[in-house]
């Protein structure tokens, strides 16, 4: 029963590597069709963000898989196999169980990771690429990450990205109430960070997006303005901190839009933490003097501090983990039985039907019920217990004590003794 998880993380490849196969949203329905569709495996899931990209499958083989993440990117083999994981069974839902509780996370208990997940369910399922056996793993996921969540103290370990990005804004600056904050993007992330920037009460926030109308549907839970990212190029130089996180596959600030934005401020610093997978800015902007630019690998150290934080819960969670993982496992390994099962049920079925059968033509004909009773009942024994018994008599003697053995847990029935 193959069950793997095949995908890269921020514990195992550098930013540059996991933008090159991240997933655009729009693009993971098209993509989970192609992979399913191509007879590689049977089921998959695909989970994407900043900070990971996984294909959880069903039904196929990781090289198949790892060459097609390769073709759909682009990308030679040793260009990715350097950075790769490849889990199985047991490994591969222990690891569902950890990404979704937040303990496999950059940000040790950070919640976004659930939600994530259970939008990458969805897209699977809009796709048409879940079935009976991820399906069953997924939700079996989600009931482990909420009884993680409730049942230990692990969530108050959390510090989130955004939060993180508040304590670089707090050392650059010596009060965020007098600098103007702009937020690029309008997704979770950039909602979690207006969240903590507005804590803080910044002399202003303002929200870039693509589409006006939802931009301005986060601005106004904020008391913020709306800008579109077309007026980026002239807008940005007022801005002292800027936060960005789109789904955009370029950059869309570049070098020299942040060379000019420099000159316009008389080189008063500028902070931006770029929370974008691939990049939301160019990293040649770091080079230039008065801009501070953090990417989400530049957070982990402040993150990572957290690490050492509530050890009791770390461990409590991944015994529930363990646990939980050992449950799924035996229904999974269940699942391999079930064609035989069949099989023998249907094989016994069919004897029985032949043998009641035989038995209603001996009434028609006038046997006594008795006989034709007694006759059912030894008949369908000794086609019941043939194919054993033919097998023991014909068993060699190392097979053939394996199968006394076998029919003796089977049956319930004691041993023989050995010959004297």
């Amino acid at each position: 029963m193959s069950l793997y998880t095949l995908g890269l993380n921020h514990t195992t490849a550098p930013l540059d590597v996991r933008a090159r196969v991240a997933f655009a949203p729009d693009a993971l329905s098209g993509a989970l069709r192609d992979l399913t569709s191509s007879r590689e495996v049977k089921e998959a899931a695909i989970l994407s963000t900043c900070n990971r990209t996984e294909v959880y499958f069903h039904g196929g083989e990781p090289e198949g898989v790892a060459r097609w993440l390769e073709k759909t990117h682009t990308l030679t083999p040793a260009t990715l196999s350097p950075y790769v994981y490849t889990l199985n069974e047991r490994d591969a839902v222990s690891h569902a169980f950890r990404v979704a509780s937040g303990l496999d996370s950059m940000v040790l208990g950070e919640p976004q990771i659930l939600g994530q997940m259970k939008q990458a369910v969805r897209e699977a399922e809009a796709a048409g690429s879940l079935g009976l056996v991820l399906n069953r793993l997924f939700q079996r996921t989600f009931a482990v990450a909420k009884d993680v969540r409730t049942q230990t103290d692990i969530g108050t370990a959390s510090i989130s990205m955004a939060a993180a990005a508040v304590k670089i804004a707090e050392r650059l600056f010596p009060s965020l109430s007098e600098q103007q904050l702009l937020l690029v993007g309008a997704g979770e992330m950039i909602e979690l960070a207006a969240t903590h920037f507005a804590s803080r009460k910044p002399r202003s926030i303002t929200v870039a997006n693509r589409t006006l109308e939802r931009g301005s549907q986060l601005a106004n839970r904020f008391g913020a303005d709306a800008i579109t990212l077309n007026e980026l190029t002239e807008r940005l130089a007022q801005f002292d901190v800027v936060v960005t996180c789109t789904a955009s596959t370029l950059p869309i600030i570049g070098k020299g839009m942040l060379e000019r934005v420099v000159k316009q401020r008389r080189h008063a610093p500028v902070l931006i933490v770029d929370l974008g997978v691939p990049r939301d800015v160019e990293a040649e902007a770091a080079e230039l003097d008065d801009v501070f630019l953090y990417s989400v690998d530049d957070l982990s150290d402040i993150v990572k501090d957290n690490l050492q934080i509530r050890r009791d819960a770390v461990v409590q969670a991944e015994r529930m983990i363990a646990d939980q993982a050992s449950h799924f496992l035996r229904w999974l390994q269940g699942r391999s039985v079930v064609p035989t099962i069949a099989n023998v049920s249907s094989h016994h079925e069919a004897l029985r039907k032949r043998e009641v059968e035989r038995a209603q033509r001996m009434l028609a004909n006038g046997t006594a019920p008795a006989d034709v009773v007694e006759a059912l009942s030894r008949s369908l024994t000794n086609k019941f217990l043939h194919p054993s018994l033919a097998a023991l008599n014909a068993a060699g003697e190392a097979e053939r004590a394996e199968l006394i053995a076998l029919f003796s847990r089977i049956y319930g029935c004691a041993e023989p003794p050995a010959d004297s």
